[in-house]
């Protein structure tokens, strides 16, 4: 009996033992697999340069071909791109996030400047730490900012008015729906394009809402307008989403006869252009803005840029130049 206990507890010992042998190799193995992963990591070369670009609204359509086209400059340049926004289009959250980036010591800054009096002195503090500043989209002329990469907004208001003078005969009463009434790009285009339509006698503007760039918002107070002044016949929209708030709210009060020129090409946009909902669409590069501003800023550490002020092509489509549109747009989601 005592043989038979002496033997089980041999093999109970013997069986536990290897057990544990097998586990240890195991982890011994894991363990050297993982540092070999690390090795690997850290052999591989990281980009010299990390750039923050920081765009009025995190997940908006407009800013994330912005995005897109900075990451595209990823394969051009020794650099890695690091995109990020406010959730909702906020000042004081996109002046944190620019504080932000100076303090981790990024090594340039890529940022809208939606007012000269507030973002001026937050890029003059990037400057004065050594860090380089584009402006994006909308400019801080007044800042130590290295360059400006965008539309002319001013010019962008003008094509819009003189869209409108085309393509309407007789009186005209104009609704405007503008992303915010706080942001200079977004006054920039009200005021050329009153300043186009401001000669002609037949065409007027009604009155000014913002949206504070949201779609729903944009509904909301087109369908006031539309409610209120019952002789509007056109709508301006001067950001992203304006344009299909419009339209939503002429689907509600049931107006045939709305003349509506809207801003970007998102894609529900092109939809509405092509379904003779939208009338003509003022088109920005964003993409282009997005590459060229990394481009300027890699610039910036060799020698000055070459232009300070770099305007990006704005111009107006119809339905007609639709198939020109597609084919561009394919090959920037491409």
């Amino acid at each position: 009996m005592q043989r038979r206990m002496s033997v089980s507890l041999f093999i109970i010992g013997f069986v536990t033992l290897l057990s544990l042998g097998i586990f240890i190799s195991s982890s011994f193995l894991k363990t050297l697999n993982i540092n070999e992963k690390l090795t690997q990591l850290v052999a591989k070369e990281l980009p010299t340069y990390h750039f923050v670009l920081i765009g009025e609204e995190a997940d908006n359509d407009y800013w994330r071909l912005v995005e897109k086209g900075a990451k595209e400059a990823e394969n051009y340049f020794d650099v890695h791109v690091e995109y990020k926004g406010p959730k909702r289009s906020n000042i004081k959250e996109h002046l944190k996030l620019i504080d932000m980036a100076v303090a981790s010591k990024v090594d340039g800054i890529i940022t809208q400047a939606l007012t000269e009096e507030e973002f001026v002195p937050a890029i003059n503090r990037a400057i004065e730490s050594g860090i380089p500043v584009v402006t994006i989209d909308t400019d801080a002329p007044s800042s130590d900012r290295v360059a400006y990469i965008g539309t002319d907004n001013y010019y962008s208001g003008l094509l819009a008015g003189k869209a409108l003078i085309e393509d309407t005969e007789g009186e005209v009463s104009v609704g405007i729906i503008t992303g915010n009434f706080n942001s200079e790009h977004q006054q920039l285009r009200v005021q050329g394009f009153k300043d186009m339509i401001k000669d002609i006698e037949r065409i007027k503007v009604v009155a000014v809402e913002e949206s504070n760039i949201s779609r729903l918002e944009a509904e909301q107070k087109a369908y006031q307008l539309l409610r209120t002044y019952e002789e509007i016949n056109a709508f301006y929209g001067t950001s992203a989403l304006d344009g299909i708030g419009i339209v939503a709210a002429k689907n509600k009060v049931n107006v045939n006869d709305l003349y509506i020129i809207a801003f970007d090409t998102l894609d529900e946009t092109i939809k509405l252009l092509e379904g003779n909902e939208i009338h003509a669409v003022v088109v920005q590069k964003p993409f282009e803005m997005g590459f060229k501003s990394v481009e300027v800023l890699m610039e910036s550490f060799i020698y000055q840029p070459k232009s300070i002020v770099n305007h990006t092509e704005t111009k107006i489509i119809r339905k007609a130049d639709l198939p020109d549109l597609e084919t561009e747009m394919h090959l920037i989601r491409e």
